[in-house]
């Protein structure tokens, strides 16, 4: 962990903000690439339907996982949410509206891909582990692994339950748009 922190130092803020929105470019690639060897770009597209229902439990959703994620800071060893210093160099010096920015990325692209593409044809299985190895940075932190894990697989079951993929997209909206601002506002820290 503290050689990939040494990375992240060494990587201007505008080089991370790069890397960043580059990933994401590259996962949306990835879903539609894999919509078009299997027969339809556009089949993630297919599971957004507009419900004000569906708004308010991605919602509710987001909002009782970042709680969650509020009550574990406070019970478990701050060491166990190291990732590098990623999530703090990307948000600590956000204004607010771009923390939001980030995350409407974020949330669209991987959950196009991770629900929309990978969930829908191979799998929660598949999509969950996935998801979780993505997020590279919790490889070397088991407790943050197992909850990018943990996160997937509640983010694949309210696809499952609700059938649309607007529901998801609200629900990671507002985990990072939320994390994202404690983070910013330094609340995170805070809690002990």
């Amino acid at each position: 962990m503290s050689r990939q922190g040494d990375l992240i130092k060494e990587l201007s803020d505008k080089e991370l903000l790069l890397n960043l929105y580059m990933t994401q470019l590259i996962i949306l690639a990835v879903a539609l690439l894999i919509g078009l060897l299997t027969g339809n770009i556009f089949q993630p597209f297919t599971y957004i339907t507009f419900r004000v229902d569906h708004l308010f439990i991605g919602l509710a959703f987001g909002v009782g996982v970042v709680l969650m994620e509020w009550l574990l800071h406070i019970f478990v060893p701050k060491k166990w949410f190291n990732d590098g210093g990623i999530n703090e160099r990307i948000f600590s010096n956000r204004h607010p509206i771009h923390i939001a920015f980030l995350s409407f990325v974020v949330a669209i692209c991987e959950e196009i891909l991770f629900r929309g593409v990978l969930q829908s044809q191979y799998g929660i299985w598949i999509a969950s582990l996935l998801f979780a190895l993505i997020h590279f940075r919790y490889l070397s932190n088991l407790f943050l692994f197992f909850l990018a894990i943990g996160l997937s697989f509640s983010l694949g079951w309210l696809f499952i339950l609700t059938e649309n993929l607007l529901t998801v997209i609200v629900a990671h909206f507002i985990i990072d748009f939320l994390l994202g601002l404690l983070i910013r506002f330094q609340k995170i820290n805070e809690v002990r």
